[in-house]
């Protein structure tokens, strides 16, 4: 048995061995995250990966001929690049990027990995990068041009992870080395020939995927739950103002001799209001929307008391069939009152819209209220910490996603999309 042959079932059964810890970790984990589901993903492929690579390296031992070492190597290439498929949507499931951009680079990594697979299937009947000449395997000059998928991605994996604002610099950093290093390892495997250096290289960048990544997000996010939990309640009882709870009595009180029933109906609404935020602060499930949507009309409706027809709500409502976290859509409509038409002498609008596609729940509040510049607002101060409560609590209950467009003098649009 020859160095080479050691060498490369060394890697194997190491790298296999250390993708086994990682998995069994990642699979008696309760509660995973959708970026953990497909770390696991990536480290069962890769896993299995290794073992095929190492079942092929000790039949070669004793049995050996040309249609052999043309489908082993074709399977191989193929695994290769399903490798770097799966890490890209690990990537995009850890980075959290607009969907629109997601889809468009989903799109690219999946055509570029459906033509390579296409190219490494033709070359068993053209040998085109590479061949086997009494059962060893032959490399073309234009082999380098088999790895034309995996160097696209790496590039592209690389250039989204370090433009990505949201990425420590360890987080960039891992994405950066795992792309770098196999990359190298292809120069050095061209150089030591019949050496898997490229598999020892997907060893290392594995360990620096979950000790850089997986720990890392864990630890932050452990950080963030704790921030958010204060955030979130100095939200829920922010909405509890005395000078809203004396308003709306005060309001409520004028009315009782006007309009007894009116009255009645309001008290209600005051203490449904009430009732949903105080129950919001230990909540921690998801609510339907009609739930939502009874608090934002109990808001409304005790807001409408004391400024009439400065407000005009209208509820487009095209589908609530789905789920919420609680107290996320009433404060937007809340501040698109306050803050957007009610600084308007004569009042506005605001449209709370609700329709769906085939695999989206798109919620929108729209007002024509005053706007404002949206590079001129620090979202991490107190007075906005409400928002940034909400997009977190969307984007970690849900998966949702929330995009704030305003225009000065012109109005705000918040649109909120969650997956079916």
């Amino acid at each position: 048995m020859n160095s080479k042959i050691i060498f490369n079932g060394t890697v194997c059964l190491l790298g296999t061995i250390i993708l086994l810890v990682h998995i069994i970790n990642l699979i008696i984990k309760k509660e995973k995250r959708k970026d953990e589901k497909c770390l696991l993903i990536f480290f069962i492929f890769t896993a299995i990966h290794f073992m095929t690579y190492f079942t092929f390296t000790m039949l070669k031992l004793n049995f050996t001929n040309d249609v052999m070492v043309k489908t082993f190597y074709t399977i191989f290439y193929i695994m290769n690049n399903m490798e770097v498929f799966l890490l890209f949507y690990y990537m995009i499931t850890y980075i959290t990027i607009p969907r629109r951009s997601a889809r468009k680079l989903a799109i690219i990594n999946l055509v570029g990995f459906l033509v390579f697979v296409v190219i490494d299937v033709v070359n068993v009947f053209t040998g085109i990068f590479f061949t086997s000449i009494n059962g060893e395997y032959t490399r073309s000059k234009l082999m380098f041009l088999s790895q034309g998928y995996q160097l696209e991605m790496f590039i592209i994996i690389f250039l989204v992870s370090i433009m990505n604002k949201k990425l420590n610099a360890m987080e960039k950093a891992a994405f950066s080395l795992y792309c770098g290093l196999p990359l190298l390892a292809i120069i050095l495997q061209n150089i030591f020939k019949g050496y898997a250096i490229a598999y020892a290289s997907i060893v290392i960048s594995v360990e620096i995927l979950f000790a850089f990544l997986s720990v890392q997000k864990n630890i932050k996010l452990a950080v963030e739950q704790e921030k958010n939990k204060e955030a979130q309640i100095k939200l829920m009882l922010s909405q509890i103002q005395p000078h809203f709870i004396y308003n709306s009595l005060s309001s409520i009180s004028t009315m009782i001799d006007i309009d007894p029933k009116k009255a009645q109906s309001s008290l209600d609404d005051f203490t449904s209001y009430l009732r949903s935020n105080l129950s919001s602060i230990t909540e921690t499930r998801m609510i339907s929307f009609d739930d939502e949507l009874k608090h934002i009309k109990s808001y409304v409706s005790l807001e409408k008391l004391r400024f009439n027809d400065r407000i005009n709500m209208v509820y487009d409502i095209k589908t609530s069939d789905f789920s919420v976290p609680p107290l996320t859509i009433q404060p937007l409509v809340e501040n698109a009152i306050k803050h957007g038409i009610l600084k308007k002498i004569e009042g506005g609008t605001v449209i709370l819209r609700t329709r769906e596609t085939s695999t989206m729940i798109i919620i929108e509040i729209i007002d024509d209220g005053i706007g404002f510049n949206f590079n001129d607002i620090n979202f991490n101060e107190n007075e906005h910490i409400g928002l940034m409560n909400i997009k977190y609590r969307l984007e970690h209950m849900c998966e949702g996603e929330m995009i704030i467009d305003s225009k000065l003098n012109e109005g705000t649009v918040i649109t909120i999309t969650l997956e079916k």
